[in-house]
C-alpha cells in the first residue's frame, strides 16, 4: 500500500476518528496505535489530532538519514511502548535527533517553528512525515498552566488561540457566552480585553472582580445578536446539545456582529455526525479536535489555512 496520509486519533477517540473518515470518504487502512493510515490523500477530519501529509516508510537507517537532513525538529509518537514491542526503539531513534519542544510553553505564545514526526511501524519500518497538519508535536498543546484560573476550560482557549495565531488585546470587546465560572473570560480579561460575560449563574468572585468584566445575568440563547454591538470575539463554551450551539453561531455569523468566533461543540451522549457536518459547511470556519478537549469539538471562525494543499510547510 503506498500510504499517502496517517491520522492520528485522540486518546480513547478512536472510534470518532474511524466515523468522521467513513463520512468524508477517506479509506483508513491499517492502525498502528492510535495512528490510521491511509492510501487516500491527506484531509481535514474534525477528530484527527493530528495529519501526518505525504509520509515516507523507510528502513531505519535510511530513516535517520533523512530526517538529520531535513534540517527539522522531530516529535517521536511511541505508541508501541503502549501497544508493541517497538516503544523502546522509537524512543532510542529519536535520541539521535533534535527533539521538537517537549516542555511547557508560557501564553500567549507564538506557533511552535515546524517539526516533523515519525515513529516504528515494526522493527525495520519507519514511517515519518516532514509536513504534518497540527503545530503542536504528536498535536499536543503544553502550557506552563496557571492557579488563578477558575477551571481548566481556560486551557482550551489557549489552545485555540494558538491555532488561530491572534487573541484579544486591550480595548477588544469579548463576549463570553455560557462564561461560568468564569475561565475563558479569565483568559480574555487577562489580555487587557473587555469582556461581557453572559451566564444565569455567576462568576467566580476572583473573576467578577477582574478590571474589565461585566456580568450579564442572561442565558446565551435569548441573546439577539442584531441588537448587540460590533464585537471583536465571540466566546462560546456553553453546554448545550451541537443543534442549539449550531444555531448560536449560525446566528452571530448571520447578523455580522463577530469579527472572530470560538465555540465549543459538545456531544452529551453519542457523537452528533450531523451537526459536525453542518458546521463544517460554515464558509471559512473549521472544527478541531483540541488536545484539551474531551467528548467535544471546537469551531474556529475565520479559520487559518492548513497546509495539506500547500508546498509552504514541505522539507
Amino acid at each position: 500500500m503506498v500510504i499517502r496520509a496517517a491520522y492520528l486519533a485522540a486518546p480513547g477517540f478512536e472510534a470518532q476518528l474511524a466515523a468522521c473518515a467513513d463520512r468524508h470518504g477517506v479509506g483508513l487502512d491499517t492502525w498502528h496505535g492510535p495512528l490510521a493510515l491511509s492510501a487516500d490523500p491527506a484531509r481535514p477530519l474534525p477528530w484527527a489530532q493530528d495529519v501526518w501529509i505525504e509520509p515516507a516508510e523507510m528502513a531505519p537507517a535510511a530513516a535517520l538519514a533523512a530526517m538529520r537532513a531535513a534540517r527539522i525538529p522531530w516529535a517521536a509518537l511511541p505508541w508501541a511502548a503502549r501497544a508493541g514491542p517497538h516503544g523502546t526503539a522509537t524512543l532510542s531513534l529519536a535520541a539521535r535527533l533534535p527533539r521538537a519542544g517537549t516542555g511547557r510553553t508560557a501564553f500567549p505564545c507564538r506557533l511552535p517553528e515546524r517539526s516533523g514526526a515519525f515513529t516504528l511501524l515494526a522493527e525495520d519500518r519507519v514511517l515519518l512525515a516532514a509536513r504534518r497538519q497540527s503545530p503542536f508535536p504528536n498535536g499536543e498543546a503544553r502550557f506552563q498552566e496557571s492557579r488563578e484560573a477558575p477551571s481548566r476550560a481556560y486551557l482550551k482557549l489557549w489552545e485555540a488561540l494558538t491555532i488561530l495565531g491572534a487573541h484579544p488585546g486591550p480595548g477588544d470587546l469579548c463576549y463570553d457566552l455560557g462564561a461560568a465560572p468564569g475561565g475563558w473570560s479569565w483568559v480574555a480579561a487577562s489580555l487587557s480585553a473587555r469582556v461581557v460575560a453572559i451566564d444565569r449563574a455567576p462568576l467566580a468572585p476572583s473573576v467578577a472582580a477582574m478590571l474589565g468584566v461585566r456580568h450579564r445575568g442572561e442565558s446565551a440563547f435569548g441573546i439577539d445578536p442584531r441588537k448587540e454591538p460590533r464585537i471583536d470575539w465571540l466566546l462560546c463554551d456553553v453546554i448545550a446539545y451541537p443543534p442549539r450551539t449550531l444555531g448560536l453561531v449560525r446566528r452571530w455569523l448571520d447578523a455580522g456582529r463577530a469579527a472572530r468566533i470560538i465555540a465549543s461543540v459538545k456531544f452529551q451522549g453519542p457523537t452528533d455526525h450531523d451537526s459536525i457536518a453542518a458546521f463544517e459547511a460554515i464558509p471559512g470556519g473549521r472544527l478541531v479536535h483540541l488536545s484539551h478537549n474531551r467528548h467535544e469539538l471546537t469551531f474556529l471562525w475565520p479559520a487559518p489555512a492548513l497546509p495539506l494543499n500547500s508546498d509552504a510547510n514541505g522539507a
